[in-house]
């Protein structure tokens, strides 16, 4: 078949006015002999959006390399077959936010997994990613499907799978992405989607889901008899044009929280996301209305979700930062939050263990190492960290956390929301800051400094080029800083699988860590340092010091 017999195929069976409309203009312009039509094309239909492990991922628009609902639909239906090979009787929980098309490609799957004889569940409105994944224990599904492409730019979508039952709520991981992706393409290449079957007997869950996720994560605020006490304070909260705002609000209350001021530019969903370039607190621009929001109203923290609420930014006043506001890193946080998860588990007198992402600041090892517990590195993405056995808290650089394994197995942006706003009331109840509690951890367990170098590309043929170069001629010196080590997971390292990552070792304990992105056409530098000589400053100054020539000297060599 050739790709304008293919583009008319995907044309005849596409239920959109909008794609279908779309792809016809296309189409007569390439039979026209329009070569930027020729070429756009090829661009959707040479190739397909991979089912992998994280779901899927892209841009929406018409044709088999977008996010549409044909593509959207073969998924459901490729799924569902995956599913009822697994089991007689499986059942699924389908939820969505508020992107473009969320809530249409969320009815599809729905009407599609009820028409092959799986019971379908839909969370009754758009909703964070949390309450999904709370969803997939609490109703003791077969799996889970949340529509969302968290807080990729504002033209994408996705489609994000967990699975229950002995997976325990947690993200799909091979090799079950690639057998989901068989049966997705065994629908694709013999069906048209209008010849599978439909049905609308699926079921709505009740209000009930989202009051016992509520109840369940206010509940880890510590509050009544024995807890610490707790001074409010005054914070910002922004949900970045997403879903979080509804469900954080009530969590926050249910908490004994103070109500927080919200940034109101951004408090309402909007898949148009009017406001950011990209929907990410990591990314430059992303919070500067929470600081003004923040310096207006007198706050003393500010609270951000990203669009789909699994993951969470903090910033705090700094007379030193360009705004007044300096944000804390996912690392800075997760570091902070896995000592609050020490001394809980220290103080409860139970063994359980901690975990972060290799990529993520070796911090939270130092602070297992401290309290004598047991700690995990895992592949990047919150699938591997969840799976950890015995797991009590674990986080990722990427503004991820996980702080109540038992509830929900992925990150959640809300309940480590909580967990903070707890902490630092706690702290506040002692005339002290969270700046303050930093500079306590880096006196306690050394000064952790980090950094990334993010390269995005449009020739995706530059990203295997670059870890090929890397790979084949690993530089004997970044900067000046000898590399006394390079480990090459490409054929596994360790307990690790094989996977495209590069991590150098340097003299003096630094690390260097590269790697493709999962979900974003870029190539990924981690850079890490820590000091442990002189007092808080000096070691800050070290550490910052020897992360900035890595930094400049990574840039040199990837850019």
């Amino acid at each position: 078949m050739t790709t304008l017999d293919a583009a008319k195929a995907w044309r005849d069976q596409d239920p959109d006015p909008v794609t279908r409309a779309e792809l016809e203009a296309i189409i007569a312009d390439a039979e026209a002999g329009d070569a930027t039509a020729v070429a756009a094309l090829h661009d959707r239909f040479d190739s397909r959006l991979a089912f992998g492990t994280a779901g899927l991922r892209g841009e929406l628009g018409a044709g088999s390399n977008r996010m549409n609902r044909v593509l959207v639909t073969q998924a459901a239906a490729g799924l569902a077959r995956f599913l009822l090979g697994r089991e007689s009787h499986p059942s699924i929980v389908i939820g969505y936010d508020g992107r473009v098309n969320s809530d249409v490609f969320a009815s599809d799957t729905a009407e599609i997994m009820a028409g092959a004889g799986v019971r379908a569940i839909l969370l009754p409105r758009m909703l964070p990613t949390p309450v999904l994944a709370f969803a997939v224990r609490h109703l003791g599904v077969s799996a889970g499907v949340m529509v969302t492409a968290s807080h990729n730019p504002p033209r994408d979508n996705g489609y994000k799978v967990y699975l229950g039952g002995r997976d325990h709520g947690s993200q799909i991981v091979a090799p079950v992405d690639a057998e989901i992706h068989e049966a997705i393409i065994g629908v694709a290449s013999t069906t048209s989607i209008d010849q599978l079957p439909r049905s609308n007997e699926f079921e709505v869950a009740g209000e009930d889901v989202v009051e016992a996720y509520v109840a369940a994560t206010a509940a880890l605020a510590p509050h009544g008899d024995g807890a610490a006490p707790r001074v409010p304070v005054p914070f910002v909260y922004t949900a970045m044009h997403g879903v979080g705002w509804e469900v954080a609000q009530r969590v926050f209350r249910a908490a004994g929280f103070a109500e927080p001021t919200v940034v109101a530019e951004q408090i309402e969903p909007d898949g148009a996301f009017p406001t950011v370039a990209f929907p990410n607190p990591e990314e430059p621009g992303a919070m500067d209305l929470s600081y003004v929001t923040a310096t207006s109203a007198g706050a003393g923290l500010i609270i951000a979700n990203d669009p789909d609420a699994d993951r969470l930014a903090i910033a705090i006043p700094d007379a030193e930062a360009p705004e007044g506001w300096r944000r804390l890193t996912g690392n800075e946080v997760g570091a902070l939050l896995g000592w609050r998860a020490a001394e809980r588990i220290t103080e409860e007198g139970r063994m359980a263990k901690l975990a972060a992402s290799l990529v993520s600041s070796p911090a939270l090892s130092e602070v297992a190492k401290a309290y004598g517990l047991s700690y995990s590195d895992t592949l990047t993405g919150f699938k591997w960290v969840s799976r950890v056995g015995g797991l009590a808290y674990g986080f990722e650089e990427a503004l991820g956390y996980l702080v109540d394994p038992e509830k929900v197995r992925d990150k959640d942006g809300i309940s480590a929301a909580v967990d903070l706003l707890a902490l630092v009331g706690e702290l506040a109840a002692e005339g002290r800051t969270l700046a303050d509690h930093q500079r306590a951890f880096d006196e306690r367990f050394g000064a952790f400094a980090s950094a990334q170098v993010s390269l995005r590309v449009t020739d995706l043929t530059r990203i295997p080029a670059i870890m090929a170069s890397l790979r084949d001629a690993p530089p004997a010196s970044i900067n000046g800083v000898r590399v006394s080590q390079v480990d090459d997971f490409i054929r596994g390292f360790g307990v690790f699988p094989p996977s495209d990552i590069l991590r150098f070792w340097m003299d003096g304990g630094a690390r260097v860590i590269v790697r493709p992105s999962g979900t974003e056409p870029k190539v990924k530098v981690y850079i890490d340092a820590s000091s442990t000589q002189g007092d808080v400053d000096e070691r800050r100054s070290a550490a910052q010091a020897e992360v900035a020539a890595l930094e400049e000297g990574m840039r040199a060599l990837i850019i």
